[in-house]
């Protein structure tokens, strides 16, 4: 089982609070990924649930029990780390097994666990070749099935695939997913990489600053962000914003931009428009949303990439098919998908 409940965990480091107040329940066989920029505190946060750091207040939760003053060996999980730690000196076999054998376990039954762990991971052909014959994804494969064998309540990764190049990236994803389906043990991984967080995660915990910002699917994330800081953390290419006002329950956008435009949000008066690159669509110049000049078009195969600086506004980014051939300098009109807007109060806060 591996139900995990943190209850006000806090860490200082001297005078320096890190972790504020955090209250957070992951349920057995979930996928947690902790995301969030650099500093936030996700790692942090793994650490104080692996217990390789001390709590300063608050307490965590294994299956309702406390497990707050208990050393790590003491939580019945198994952490994997970015580095994969692996004895250059022995075998894949003895790197799997290691943790077994200085806890003592018979060696017919290291040998069925570190067998089954290799089938898993796809790693039997490897088992006598030595770390520095390996990839680094079958290195990283090697350091994951070290943790399978122990058979723990929970796996938590700490940015596991950082050091591998884009494809291995891509490979390991598919892994680790078909790993969590295979085994449905619970797993919390961090990361600041948002594609691994949309495309493994049950569940995203969003961290700022020590404090958490919103928790929720990735669709959740997505499309209903609680505040400006996670509208355009989730979602690549980042969330365009734009200044607006609103008039007799009609928005506008401030400068020279179009409308007034219906407004389908509270009676609040938002302050700022979001709108994702994806939700907006090329029109004639003069028509649609704002009109603008392409700076800049990144073409991507299936996708390109305009950077349009708008009319008395800014400079927003805009997503469109590859298919389309569009030029630098060319004047556009830009039509945004009025069911896919989002707005903002004057504390960020989102307008439903």
């Amino acid at each position: 089982m591996g139900a995990i409940q943190l209850n006000k965990v806090e860490k200082w480091f001297g005078n320096l609070q890190v972790i504020k107040g955090i209250d957070l329940d992951i349920k057995d066989g979930e996928f947690v990924i902790f995301v969030g920029p650099s500093g936030c505190g996700k790692s942090t946060l793994l650490r104080l649930i692996s217990g390789l750091e001390e709590t300063s207040r608050g307490a965590i939760e294994i299956d309702g029990k406390d497990v707050t003053a208990l050393p790590p060996s003491g939580r019945g999980l198994s952490m994997v780390f970015q580095s994969y730690a692996l004895y250059p000196h022995m075998s894949v076999r003895e790197n799997v097994g290691f943790g077994l054998k200085t806890a003592g376990f018979p060696k017919a039954e290291i040998d069925r666990k570190v067998n089954a762990a290799a089938e898993v991971l796809k790693l039997d052909e490897y088992l006598d070749r030595r770390p520095k014959a390996l990839s680094g994804g079958q290195r990283q494969r090697v350091a994951i099935g070290r943790a399978i064998v122990r058979e723990p309540g929970a796996f938590l990764f700490d940015e596991p695939l950082s050091n591998l190049d884009a494809a291995l990236r891509v490979e390991m994803r598919f892994e680790v997913a078909r790993l969590h389906k295979s085994l449905g043990t619970t797993m919390i991984y961090v990361t600041h990489d948002q594609v691994e967080a949309m495309t493994l995660a049950d569940k995203i915990v969003v961290l700022q600053a020590g404090r958490i910002e919103q928790v929720g699917s990735p669709r959740e994330l997505y499309e209903r962000p609680d505040n400006l800081f996670v509208a355009q953390f989730i979602g690549s290419p980042k969330m365009n914003v734009l200044p607006c006002s609103l008039e007799e329950g009609r928005f506008s956008l401030r400068g020279q931009g179009g409308g007034p435009y219906p407004y389908a949000g509270s009676g609040q008066t938002p302050v700022k428009l979001g709108i994702r690159p994806e939700h907006i669509s090329l029109a004639t110049p003069g028509e649609g949303h704002c009109t603008g000049t392409v700076e800049v078009a990144e073409y991507l195969g299936a996708d390109t990439f305009l950077y349009v600086a708008l009319d008395g506004l800014e400079t927003i980014l805009v997503r469109i098919s590859g298919a389309e051939d569009v030029e630098e300098g060319t004047r556009v009109g830009l039509t945004f998908d009025e069911s896919r807007l989002h707005f903002f109060d004057g504390e960020d806060k989102a307008i439903r």
